[in-house]
């Protein structure tokens, strides 16, 4: 049995009965309210981590609950349940904080993706805030995920940003490296000082000389006056250098300096300057092979790898996936400018085993173009792009080699995919997993899978 406590508020007892058989099946704690008034009274004597309400009660309505609740603690997630006509008050409980929402009638793998997704960022938040995890006491606001492998970052990440060694993020473009540096900041000595960012590849090598190490007046045409390079900007701070593979190699010497000694020389000076700056860099490209191709000095790549951390790509987290597609959707919902919408178990399946060479920014860019362009609330397959239908896309029933999961999770997947080679057929199923019928139903009840995805709950 889960230790998470769910709160169901609704006027209508059939309704409660029901959907709280469902949840409890699954495993949940579950409690009930009739009205809003009730709602609260629970919500201040237990620990409720997920409410889900409806819209229309006498008394005090869906919006104000929401409203109430999220002033008492916003940790809470709430998933509003609505009728095609109240969609639009549906998308009003979202700017006021809701989570997400039901548009009745729904299926069971629709109540149970929702819950799943909301209480797996509701537990992401909570790491990411700081408070007491596996990880520790890191801040990694903007971060999103609960995958084995983005856990590894940021266990590493803890450990290193209290210090000051110099480290190299790697990693394909769109991982996030530079959300990772300044997490590295937000929780270093440095917090308070400055982090100064610049990508490397962006600006000729002239420029770049002289936006890192600054200039004199009269270094070269167009140097009227003196300028303060951003090394020296960042003083006592931390300056994050972005594709460093594409440095020259006559700037990648004068910023071997800058890590043997700690001093900065401005084009056309001779005065070294003292700083004190933390260095992060960061490329989407194999430096080994940079050096053995004599394309980026070693000395000063051995000084940059003193402590190298691995961005994963999308690809190896998957099952981050549901998650950062709701925190994309609240952000843009949030925002005003989009209306809310959500992906259908279709769309998320193919989404899921699509490869995503753009990786979490590929993503986020699916996410908005979708709520900008689909015609109905529920984005379905066919509104995703073309390349997504032929990207050679797994199951979501099924399971990578080497992919970290739990035994159930296993369970879970292997009976999903039978069941959709069935047709949702329980008893083939059953003589296909080798098992009685009846052992079947107890493990989809377990499960919270006791219904065929278009059986109406």
């Amino acid at each position: 049995m889960s230790d998470i406590q769910i709160l169901l508020v609704d006027d209508e007892p059939g309704i409660r009965d029901t959907y709280s058989r469902i949840l409890k099946r699954a495993g949940y704690n579950v409690q009930t309210a009739s009205n809003g008034e009730e709602a609260l009274a629970k919500l201040a004597k237990s620990t409720i981590e997920l409410m889900i309400t409806d819209i229309l009660m006498p008394g005090m309505d869906g919006l104000e609950l929401v409203r109430r609740v999220k002033d008492y603690d916003d940790n809470v997630k709430v998933i509003i349940m609505t009728a095609h006509a109240s969609v639009d008050s549906a998308v009003e409980a979202i700017k006021l904080g809701a989570f997400g929402y039901l548009r009745k009638p729904f299926t069971r793998v629709d109540l149970m993706d929702s819950l799943s997704r909301a209480l797996t960022v509701r537990r992401a938040e909570l790491s990411l805030a700081g408070l007491p995890s596996p990880e520790g006491e890191c801040d990694f606001r903007g971060i999103i995920g609960q995958s084995e492998a983005i856990k590894r970052v940021f266990r590493m990440v803890t450990k290193v940003a209290p210090g000051d060694a110099t480290i190299l993020l790697t990693g394909e473009s769109g991982t996030g490296k530079e959300l990772f540096a300044r997490a590295i900041h937000a929780n270093s000595e440095r917090y308070k000082e400055r982090f100064v960012s610049i990508n490397c590849g962006a600006l000729p090598e002239t420029l770049l000389e002289s936006e890192l190490f600054g200039h004199v007046r009269g270094s070269f045409t167009g140097a009227v006056k003196d300028k303060e390079g951003l090394l020296v900007y960042a003083d006592g701070g931390t300056f994050f250098m972005d594709e460093v593979a594409e440095m020259a190699h006559a700037t990648q010497v004068k910023l071997l300096r800058v890590l043997e000694e700690r001093e900065v020389v401005p084009v056309g000076d001779t005065k070294p300057k003292k700083v004190n700056v933390r260095i992060i860099a960061a490329t989407n490209v194999d430096l080994r092979e940079k050096v053995e191709n004599r394309e980026f000095r070693p000395d000063l790549f051995y000084r940059l790898n003193v402590i190298p951390i691995e961005i994963p790509p999308l690809r190896s987290r998957r099952e981050d996936i549901p998650i950062l597609v709701a925190h994309f959707i609240q952000k843009y919902v949030k925002s005003g400018n989009l209306p809310m919408r959500d992906f259908s178990h279709e769309a998320m399946r193919i989404m899921k085993g699509y490869n995503w060479p753009g990786n979490v920014r590929e993503l986020e860019n699916l996410v908005q173009r979708c709520l900008t362009l689909a015609e109905n609330d529920s984005i379905s397959a066919d509104e995703l792009p073309e390349l997504f239908m032929h990207s050679g896309e797994t199951s979501s029933s099924s399971v990578e080699v080497g992919e970290e999961i739990t035994l159930q999770e296993l369970e879970r997947r292997h009976i999903m995919s039978i069941l959709e080679k069935t047709g949702w057929h329980k008893k083939k199923t059953a003589q296909i997993l080798g098992i009685d019928p009846s052992t079947l139903y107890r493990k989809l009840e377990r499960l919270g899978l006791s219904g065929s995805e278009n059986e109406p709950v």
